[in-house]
């Protein structure tokens, strides 16, 4: 297993890291603690989870994907595993969620990160994510931005002078972003140095082959600023990996179980752009989720891959992909479906 340094911080983290949105809904306790046995012992160190899930969200299994990833904790010791987790913005509801997120203040993170540690019997959390900003922005399948749709938010000076407290209490490492835009994180990182508060040290948005928006103006605040990419959704909620493609409905699956849930994804160019990249996987003698699954492992601002599974064995596969090198002839014919079908699930 390869590691990289994330951003500024001290983290050395697995090319590939553990997702976990699926525990306490699709997956039971028992398989959660399996999932992270194999895991380690493949030489992942890395594990991502957030106070809301599962998913898809709601009251009565909130907190219990942090809740099996503490029963683990308390049971192996924590070793050189890096947890990471998420404090839920404003903004989507989720009233069952503290009792409604408001704006991202100091009250606001003691609730959420006190919730996540007792979960996670655990005193401190490595790296503490925004799960989407405290500001208006369009996300999970929204592309146009509308000035109409801002509501009232916390300054990010504020919110980072919240988070500086926490720092220093030794209750989390380091900050992370997710579901940022170019503007949020170079203010993230300007409000840092112009205040003498923490620097953000990584941003997890979604990246896939259907989904290469990060590439339009992250990828050179990944360059200019080493700010890495912790990917998410790297095979597009399965679709990637082609099982639901000429309409299939495979039993258990997420999109079987929960067919509202993928907006994203329930747009034209999708399945013509899946069909493609499995054509090309077949011709390459990987599968679909393999190829999809080097494709981002390969990228220079990629830090962490990370990968979810309901199974051990869609786990053995995600996790192979270590193994899988794409020739540059394989890259270029990956582009050349990317030029026909540009960013289908933006």
């Amino acid at each position: 297993m390869k590691y990289n340094k994330l951003g500024s911080s001290d983290l050395n983290v697995s090319e590939i890291c553990l997702g976990t949105m699926t525990w306490g809904e699709q997956n039971s306790e028992g398989d959660a603690h399996r999932q992270l046995d194999y895991a380690v012992s493949r030489g992942i160190n890395f594990v991502d989870v957030a106070e809301m899930y599962p998913v898809p969200p709601k009251a009565e299994t909130q907190g219990r994907t942090e809740a099996y990833l503490g029963s683990w904790l308390k049971k192996r010791g924590r070793g050189k595993l890096i947890v990471a987790t998420k404090i839920t913005a404003q903004g989507r509801g989720f009233g069952w969620v503290r009792g409604g997120p408001g704006p991202i203040g100091r009250k606001t993170i003691q609730e959420a990160l006190d919730g996540s540690l007792k979960r996670l019997q655990t005193d401190y959390v490595d790296l503490y994510q925004i799960h989407w900003p405290d500001r208006y922005l369009p996300l999970f399948g929204n592309m146009f931005y509308d000035p109409r749709q801002e509501r009232a938010t916390a300054p990010i000076e504020e919110q980072l002078e919240a988070f500086a407290g926490f720092i220093k209490a030794g209750k989390v490492r380091y900050l992370g972003l997710s579901n940022e835009s170019p503007w949020g994180v170079l203010e993230f990182l300007r409000m840092a140095r112009d205040k003498g508060l923490p620097a953000v040290v990584s941003i997890q948005n979604a990246y896939s082959l259907l989904n290469r928006s990060f590439e339009l103006g992250l990828s050179e605040v990944t360059r200019r600023e080493g700010i890495p990419l912790l990917a998410y959704s790297p095979l597009a909620f399965g679709h990637l990996s082609a099982k639901y493609l000429n309409g299939a409905k495979p039993a258990g699956a997420r999109l079987t179980r929960f067919p509202p849930f993928g907006q994203r994804y329930d747009k034209p160019n999708v399945m013509p752009a899946v069909a493609a990249y499995a054509d090309l996987a077949r011709k390459t003698g990987l599968s679909p989720a393999s190829l999809a699954l080097a494709f981002v492992r390969s990228r220079w601002f990629c830090a962490s891959t990370i990968v979810g599974a309901t199974t051990l064995d869609q786990l053995k596969e995600d996790i192979d992909v270590e193994g899988v090198a794409l020739q540059d002839e394989v890259l270029g014919e990956i582009d050349a479906v990317h030029l026909r079908f540009p960013n289908p699930a933006i």
